[in-house]
């Protein structure tokens, strides 16, 4: 495989990316980059964070509202969303519980089993407060 060229505008991306905990959609990224480069397209936003997540530097996340997210945290840990206000937020569970869930998986799988990630649904703090 090629040595990936450095390119200021995805180092800025995964910059951003590790700069923020609301698991930004594509466009949020881009209207946050161009800050730095304002001829910056938003294909280019999204072919980098594309190409962010297949490295493994990025995680993408699908969400129910058919929005991609995505996370610069790309150690495992599992998500929130919230079906009020649309919001993910990490969700840090200690890693022994999902090493038992991915054990119990696996002997029920036929086959290899070498990550998981788990989306739990409800209500945020905030919209609860709303109530």
């Amino acid at each position: 495989m090629h040595d990936l060229k450095f390119s200021r505008q995805r180092q800025s991306i995964k910059d951003y990316l590790a700069s923020t905990k609301s698991h930004p959609t594509a466009d949020t990224v881009y209207h946050n980059v161009r800050k730095k480069y304002p001829k910056i397209s938003l294909g280019t936003v999204y072919r980098n964070l594309t190409l962010l997540s297949d490295l493994g530097e990025a995680q993408k996340i699908s969400t129910p509202d058919g929005v991609n997210r995505f996370d610069g945290n790309f150690h495992p840990h599992n998500h929130f969303y919230c079906e009020e206000c649309n919001s993910v937020l990490d969700l840090e569970l200690d890693m022994i519980y999902i090493d038992r869930i991915n054990r119990f998986a696996a002997e029920k799988f036929d086959g290899v089993i070498e990550a998981s990630t788990t989306m739990f649904y409800g209500k945020c703090s905030d919209c609860l407060q709303q109530v």
